[in-house]
C-alpha cells in the first residue's frame, strides 16, 4: 500500500514539474518575443599576442622546472625594458609603439543562399576604416561561400570594394569554396589566394521555377495571376508560363550573366572571361594556372606568416540573439544534418 502510495506521489511531482517547465518556457519565449532585437557589438581578438601565448605554452612544456623559473625571469625583464622604453617615448612626445606597428585585419564571411552574412561584414568593414592607415595595414577575409541571390553578393562586393576606394590593400583567402557570388565578391580583391583544392569560379547564372498548373488544371482549380505591365511576371509558380514569358526570363538571365562577367573583367584584366565564364568550377591547383586565384596556400598559412610581422587582429560583429532565434537555428541545425546524412547515405565516390 505505501509503495502505492509514493509511486503515484512520485508521478504527480513529476508531473507538476513538467508542467511548471513547459510553463517557464513559454514564459521565457513570450517575454524574449517582446524585447527589441539587441543591439551587436564588435569584438576584437589580438591574434598575435594569442599566438605568443600558445608558442610560450608549447615552448615551456619542454622547459625542466628550473629553465623554466630562468625564463619566466627573462620574459618579466623583457617586459620591464619594454614598458620603460614605452614610457620614454611617450614623455618625449613620440607614437605609442603600437601606432608605429603595420596591422592585418582578418574578417570572417560565411556566405548563404542569401548572403545575410552581409549585414555583419557592413559593420566590421565600418570598423575598419575608422582605424586602417592604408600606407601601411592591410585586410584578410576569409572567404567561403557557394553564391547564391544577385542582390546579396553585390552588396558584399560592394562592402570590400569600399576597402578598395580607401585604399587599403585587400586579400581573400579561400579555403573551401568562393563560387558563383563567393567568386564575385573574391575578385574585388588585389589578391586571391587558395587552398589547394577548394572550389573556385561558377561564373554563371542559374534559375528553376517549379510550376504546377497543369496539377492544378488537372483538378479544376483556376489560378488568376494579375499583373499590369507585359512583364511584371514572365515565370510563375501556378501560373500557366508562356513560351514568351519563358524567352523574356532567359534573357534577364544572360542580361544577369553579362553584367557578372563585366564585373570579373574589371577587377582581373588577367582573365580569359569567355573561358571561364561558363558555369563551370575549378579547384585550386587548376584556377591558378586559368589566373581565377593568384597563389596557393591556406589562410593559416597566410595569418602565420604576417604574425611574425604585423599585429594580425580579428574583428567580429557578433550579433546578439534572441531565445527564439538560438531555438530555431538549433533544430534548422539538426534537420540539415540529418538530412545530409540520408542524402549522402548512398552516394559515391566521395573524399
Amino acid at each position: 500500500m505505501w509503495k502505492e502510495i509514493l509511486l503515484n506521489y512520485g508521478i504527480f511531482l513529476l508531473e507538476l514539474l513538467t508542467i511548471f517547465g513547459v510553463v517557464a518556457v513559454v514564459v521565457m519565449l513570450i517575454i524574449d518575443a517582446r524585447k527589441h532585437p539587441e543591439n551587436g557589438a564588435i569584438e576584437i581578438s589580438n591574434l598575435t599576442e594569442k599566438f605568443k601565448d600558445q608558442k610560450k605554452a608549447l615552448q615551456s612544456f619542454f622547459l625542466s622546472e628550473a629553465e623554466l623559473k630562468h625564463q619566466e625571469k627573462l620574459d618579466k625583464k623583457e617586459e620591464k625594458a619594454k614598458a620603460k622604453a614605452e614610457k620614454k617615448r611617450l614623455k618625449e612626445g613620440g607614437e605609442p609603439e603600437s601606432a608605429e606597428k603595420s596591422r592585418l585585419f582578418v574578417v570572417n564571411f560565411n556566405g548563404d543562399i542569401q548572403a545575410s552574412a552581409v549585414s555583419s561584414l557592413r559593420k566590421e568593414v565600418d570598423a575598419i576604416l575608422t582605424l586602417a592607415d592604408p600606407e601601411k595595414d592591410e585586410v584578410l577575409i576569409k572567404l567561403e561561400s557557394p553564391g547564391g541571390v544577385v542582390h546579396g553578393y553585390g552588396l558584399a562586393a560592394s562592402q570590400l570594394q569600399r576597402l578598395k576606394n580607401k585604399n587599403i590593400r585587400l586579400t581573400v583567402s579561400v579555403d573551401k569554396v568562393a563560387a558563383s557570388g563567393g567568386y564575385m565578391m573574391a575578385c574585388v580583391a588585389d589578391k586571391i589566394i587558395s587552398a589547394p583544392f577548394a572550389v573556385i569560379g561558377s561564373v554563371g547564372v542559374v534559375a528553376q521555377v517549379p510550376n504546377i498548373h497543369r496539377l492544378l488544371k488537372k483538378h479544376d482549380i483556376d489560378v488568376d495571376v494579375m499583373t499590369a505591365g507585359e512583364f511584371k511576371r514572365t515565370v510563375t509558380l501556378v501560373g500557366e508560363n508562356t513560351e514568351k514569358g519563358k524567352q523574356k526570363f532567359q534573357q534577364e538571365l544572360e542580361e544577369t550573366h553579362d553584367l557578372f562577367k563585366k564585373f570579373v573583367e574589371e577587377h582581373r584584366p588577367q582573365l580569359e572571361i569567355d573561358k571561364i565564364a561558363t558555369g563551370e568550377h575549378w579547384f585550386g591547383q587548376q584556377a591558378v594556372e586559368l589566373k581565377l586565384v593568384d597563389q596557393i596556400a591556406t589562410s593559416d598559412d597566410i595569418i602565420l606568416e604576417q604574425i611574425e610581422q604585423k599585429d594580425v587582429i580579428e574583428v567580429k560583429y557578433r550579433q546578439k540573439k534572441k531565445l527564439t532565434q538560438r531555438f530555431g537555428e538549433q533544430v534548422e541545425s539538426s534537420t540539415e544534418n540529418i538530412l545530409a546524412k540520408l542524402i549522402n547515405k548512398n552516394r559515391s565516390p566521395m573524399l
